[in-house]
């Protein structure tokens, strides 16, 4: 009985074993893994593909000023009005004129200097409104200009022209198997809507509505308490037509 169990107990050892063996064996039949699906991340919503960003950036102006003339022309003058008009309105921090220093046009840009900042504190600017910083071109082929600047909120979207997959027949397009959008469907269109909208933040949540114009409100009101029609009579209506029928 002594001898016996030391060799039971081998062959439950060996038989152990062995099992493990032909687990490790069919584990490594299966040893490859489906290659991760890169394009089904990919949203089918153009909205959701090329979102329009909320930020701030940079609205400028270049002035080109010569070398022997100082101030600016009537073009340039207008601009620089303008520019002070729209800072009034949109403008997130302080209007920046970056001059040219150590260039053929630096003295001529000087003078030019006192102009517009004469232009911009007669668009109601404050003085501590306006920066001046100084700049030398590194690029030779660059003109050195008066460039004025300041940071507003603005919208955008892209960049465009991206194609991730081939619009082509193919096992590997999924948009061409599926019969979905392409990657760049749709930017043209979210970029051009970033760049016409007037107020970012009409793209996040709606305007206020205006107050009502109290003196035709109460016109109305009157006319109603009188039993009176309260439709507006136009005398000039019909002064454009040309002819009667269908009246």
């Amino acid at each position: 009985m002594t001898t016996q169990r030391p060799v039971a107990t081998l062959h439950r050892l060996r038989a152990a074993v062995l099992l493990a063996g032909v687990a490790l064996a069919l584990g490594a039949c299966n040893h490859t893994r489906p290659a991760p699906d890169i394009t089904g991340s990919i949203p089918d919503d153009y909205r959701q593909r090329h979102p329009i960003a909320i930020q701030e950036a940079d609205q400028s102006i270049a002035i080109f000023v010569g070398n022997g003339r100082g101030g600016l022309n009537a073009g340039q003058r207008a601009e620089i009005v303008a520019l002070g008009r729209t800072w009034m309105q949109e403008g997130t921090g302080a209007i920046v004129i970056d001059m040219p220093t150590q260039t053929p046009n630096a003295r001529a840009a000087g003078d030019s200097l006192r102009e517009i900042k004469s232009l911009l504190s007669a668009t109601g600017i404050p003085p501590r409104g306006i920066v001046v910083r100084s700049y030398h071109p590194t690029d030779a082929q660059v003109f050195a200009a008066i460039r004025v600047s300041y940071p507003r909120i603005t919208a955008s979207a892209g960049p465009c022209g991206l194609w991730p997959e081939d619009l082509g027949p193919s096992v590997k397009n999924k948009s061409y198997l599926e019969n979905t959008d392409y990657w760049n469907f749709g930017c043209a269109s979210q970029r051009n809507l970033a760049a016409m909208v007037d107020n970012p933040s009409d793209l996040v949540q709606p305007r206020p509505e205006t107050p009502a114009y109290n003196p035709r409100r109460t016109q109305v009101l009157d006319k109603y308490r009188q039993g009176a029609s309260t439709a507006t009579i136009y005398p000039d209506a019909n002064k454009g037509k040309i002819s009667g029928v269908g009246q």
